[in-house]
Order: structure tokens, then C-alpha cells, then sequence
């Protein structure tokens, strides 16, 4: 993809996120029915906004990109061949939606043959606009103004401050005691925020974000913002986090080393 076609998909998921914006906000801090999508093994919330934001994406993703594929949350895959693909997660963090804090935000990225390519985290309630790509850089859009990002450098794991959304989203063996490892390191850590959490890393407010049990559409559209910002997402062991899974994002490669070699998958 060249630069001004990757620019011009940029703009696209940009405009796109901000037009669903109005559909979730109309819901939230709203009176909403909320169902459990994993039938009582553990709460995996979702609620009419979810559905409908993703709903309206994919409508116009469907028309505006015939032949992408597009990946989901709510309405799974389609497309699977394509080798471009748009990425959605309606709202990404919806525990925190129906709980009234706005630490949520509208997540749709482009990727192509697999790498994460462009993305955008737009939170309506704030009126805050995430979006970057590769060797286009990272932008904050702010009710009618724009800066760049770049990620806090120089820091070391000791002076870090690390956010994770939840300490109980590590389940697979061994994951709970590499997280409990990285956090004693660090001088600060703070829970809650989900994708909200990776742009304030791209901001240069954090340092590192690490988490797992995460799905495709919950990193993709987050890796272009922080890698254009100068940071680096992997998977526990350094390797690419467009799969999900045990994630981790920091604002340098310094940083990432020291933080991979504190969790020691």
C-alpha cells in the first residue's frame, strides 16, 4: 500500500469512527439492557450499542471497500481471504460503558496480509480521537484540535508507570505471576482504562500496558497509534500482537526489553 492510499484509508477510519460516535453516545449513561454473552462462565457484556455501532461500520466499511474483509466483535469474519481487512471492536471496553465511566472507545483498524496497518480509538463522551499509521505518525484530535503523539522515552522499568485493565484477565498458567512480576518492578500501576489505557501510552501519560486474554480486535486498531507514536506492541515473548493474547505495549524498545525480561514468559 502506498503512503497516499494508506493516508487515504486513515482518513476513512477516521471519519468512520467519529460517525458511529453519536450511536454509542446516545446510549451511554443511559437505562440499557445488557446480555452475557458467555452464558455464565464468566460476565462478557454486550449491550444494543454495541451491536449497532459495529452494525453501522460495517454497512459502510461493506460499501465504501467492496471485496475487504471485515473482523468483528459482535458479528465475527467475513471475507476471510481478503488481504486487507478492516477490524472492529464497537466499543471496546463495555464493562466500563454500562458502569457509567467513560474509559471506552469506538476501535476500527486496516490490516493487510496480517500486519496492522491503520488505526483509530475514538471516544465520543470525551470528544477525543486517537489515530495513527506507519510513516504517517500518530495524532490526538481534540474538539477541533490536533497534536501529535509521542511516547515518554528514556524512562526506565523502575520509574514506569503500568496500567492493565484487570489483574484477573490472566488465566492461562504462569501468566498472573509474569504480570505480579512486571508490576513489583515498576513504580506505579494502575487497573482499569482498556483501550483508553494504549492511547495514553501513545500520549506520553504511560509507559507500558500489559494485559492478556486479548482478541484481534481488541489490539489492532491500538498497535498502529502506538508504534507511530515511536513505541512497540508484542506478545509475551516479543513476538506480533495482532493475534491477541498476552500483550504488551511500552514506550520504547528499552523499556519493552526490560518489561519482557520482568515477565519471563
Amino acid at each position: 500500500m502506498s503512503p497516499d492510499e494508506l493516508q487515504r484509508h486513515l482518513d476513512a477510519a477516521v471519519a468512520l469512527a467519529e460517525q458511529a460516535g453519536p450511536i454509542a453516545a446516545g446510549y451511554f449513561r443511559q437505562r440499557i439492557d445488557v446480555v452475557d454473552k458467555s452464558r455464565g462462565v464468566y460476565f462478557d457484556p454486550v449491550t444494543a450499542a454495541d451491536r449497532e455501532v459495529e452494525r453501522f461500520l460495517r454497512t459502510e466499511i461493506a460499501t465504501r471497500f467492496p471485496g475487504y474483509g471485515i473482523l468483528g466483535e459482535e458479528e465475527g469474519h467475513t471475507e476471510t481471504d481478503a488481504a486487507r481487512c478492516w477490524v472492529i471492536d464497537p466499543i471496546d471496553g463495555t464493562r466500563a460503558f454500562i458502569t457509567g465511566m467513560p474509559a471506552w472507545g469506538i476501535l476500527l483498524g486496516l490490516t493487510e496480509d496480517g500486519a496492522p496497518r491503520a488505526g483509530v480509538m475514538h471516544q465520543p463522551y470525551i470528544g477525543e480521537t486517537f489515530y495513527g499509521a506507519p510513516g504517517i505518525g500518530a495524532r490526538l484530535r481534540h474538539r477541533g484540535t490536533e497534536v501529535s503523539l509521542a511516547t515518554r522515552t528514556g524512562v526506565a522499568l523502575a520509574d514506569a508507570a503500568l496500567y492493565c485493565t484487570h489483574p484477573d484477565m490472566f488465566f492461562a498458567d504462569g501468566e498472573r505471576a509474569a504480570f505480579d512480576r512486571v508490576a513489583r518492578a515498576c513504580r506505579m500501576t494502575r487497573f482499569g482504562g482498556d483501550c483508553y489505557s494504549y492511547c495514553l501510552l501513545a500520549l506520553g501519560q504511560a509507559d507500558l500496558v500489559v494485559e492478556s486474554s486479548m482478541q484481534p480486535y481488541d489490539i489492532v486498531p491500538l498497535i498502529p497509534i502506538i508504534e507511530a507514536a515511536g513505541g512497540i506492541v508484542t506478545d509475551g515473548r516479543g513476538g506480533s500482537a495482532a493475534q491477541g493474547g498476552f500483550v504488551v505495549a511500552a514506550g520504547s524498545a528499552a523499556l519493552h526489553a526490560q518489561a519482557l525480561a520482568a515477565i519471563a514468559l
